[in-house]
């Protein structure tokens, strides 16, 4: 990646990770922003993914200043009732409109199929999250299937290795 890196998260990455996951715009197509509790076991979470899958959702940091700007990955989700492989991010509200979920998110699809050899990745998200569906089309996905999760439309796209 030309202007980030991934880590993993670890709990010091709580207060950046607030900036995000706690800011209601940020978290518009989310049933809530997340309260300091939840913080914390979003990032217990991702440490349970990282042993268990080799992936989670990863710190997304900018080399230049070694800034904090969100978190990116790949976890495994339920979708539509078929548990599956899925790229999501969340970046803090001040970066967003520069690339940066798109750049994080092509990595992290790179990712799923070269390192863990996934032949199909997916990403999913309310029909409202218009910016979300952009930066998945931005890395070559196309639309898979729509479906309907707490009286919620939902939209699925997908990638797949052969057509990378």
């Amino acid at each position: 990646m030309e202007r980030l890196y991934l880590r993993e998260l670890k709990m010091d990455d709580h207060n950046e990770l607030s900036k995000v996951l706690s800011d209601p715009e940020s978290m518009q197509y989310y049933p809530h922003p997340f309260k300091q509790e939840e913080l914390k076991n979003w990032i217990k979470w991702n440490e349970k993914n990282y042993k268990q899958f080799n992936h989670g959702l990863w710190a997304v940091v900018l080399k230049e200043g070694n800034t904090f700007i969100g978190d990116c990955g790949i976890t495994m989700q339920k979708i539509d009732g078929v548990r599956l492989p899925e790229i999501g991010f969340h970046i803090i509200k001040e970066y967003w409109n520069k690339g940066y979920a798109t750049e994080a998110a092509s990595a992290c699809k790179e990712y799923a199929f070269n390192v863990l050899g996934y032949s199909e990745i997916f990403s999913y998200t309310t029909l409202k999250n218009i910016p979300s569906q952009k930066v998945a089309e931005k890395i070559g996905m196309e639309t898979y299937k729509f479906f309907e999760k707490n009286g919620e439309q939902q939209i699925v796209q997908v990638a797949y290795k052969n057509k990378a």
